[in-house]
């Protein structure tokens, strides 16, 4: 099936209506994200610190409190999608400001005192891995055109596909900005799941066994100046993602008993 029969089929058998599926699918969420960029805790730490409040023993408290960061943003990015908040570098700095909001550094700067935590754009440059970033002069300048853009393409009538593609278009360009000093990858995909929330449409997860093809495919796209090649990353990533929700749906419905017994 291509990915628009996919989608059909999840919506059709009423995945998301199940009992507490949004919840262990946002935890699942949540978890990958906070993988990719270092957190040790496994997705059972995840969910126990999530919905019960217990910070697993023997970790390190950064990592639990990146994962119940990311857990209120993505909360918040949900109910903000509901009210189809306009998105604006406001907005964009909001997201960022709960994502990192016990973990971020204070940065010290020619132009002052910068506390990450409050959403701030980068007062210096930055670079990860072997890719450079645009000088921090221009980060403001580069988030608001690309704030304008977004808000024309979800103006028009798009196709299901065209929504898709908008939704990873502002992932990648948005990363490449890397318009804060902390936490751009988790700012980045929640303002990608929002679009797909505005939408309605499942949302997206970067598996963390994904994460050298992703990091692959974001730094071949700049070089090769190609945003089908993030396109192509993504979709697989999609499409995997919602094979597995529907195959696990079907099969936890085949194997239900016609009665329950109370075993003993």
């Amino acid at each position: 099936m291509n990915i628009s029969e996919l989608i059909n089929k999840y919506q059709s058998l009423g995945i998301n209506s199940t009992i507490d599926f949004d919840k262990f699918n946002h935890i699942s969420l949540v978890h990958h994200s906070t993988k990719i960029e270092g957190s040790t805790l496994t997705e059972i730490e995840s969910q126990v610190l999530i919905t019960e409040g217990l910070t697993p023993k023997g970790k390190p408290i950064h990592d639990s409190l990146m994962v119940t960061d990311h857990f209120a943003a993505l909360k918040f990015i949900i109910n903000a999608a509901k009210k189809m908040n306009p998105i604006t570098n406001e907005f964009i700095q909001q997201i960022n400001s709960l994502v990192v909001k016990n973990t971020a550094k204070t940065y010290y700067t020619p132009f002052g005192v910068i506390e990450a935590s409050n959403g701030a754009f980068r007062k210096g440059n930055v670079t990860a891995g072997i890719s450079y970033f645009p000088n921090f002069d221009k980060v403001e300048r580069l988030t608001s055109e690309l704030v304008n853009t977004i808000n024309q393409e979800m103006k028009k009538e798009l196709s299901l596909i065209e929504k898709i593609n908008l939704s990873f278009s502002v992932h990648f360009n948005l990363v490449s900005i890397h318009p804060f000093y902390d936490g751009n990858g988790k700012t980045s995909r929640l303002l990608m799941n929002y679009i797909q929330a505005v939408y309605n449409l499942p949302l997206v997860i970067v598996h963390n066994e994904s994460k050298v093809e992703y990091i692959k495919a974001l730094v071949e796209t700049r070089e090769l100046n190609d945003i089908g090649i993030f396109h192509n990353f993504m979709f697989l990533e999609y499409t995997n993602l919602l094979n597995a929700e529907i195959t696990k749906f079907e099969t936890m419905n085949n194997k239900l008993p016609p009665t329950f017994n109370l075993l003993f």
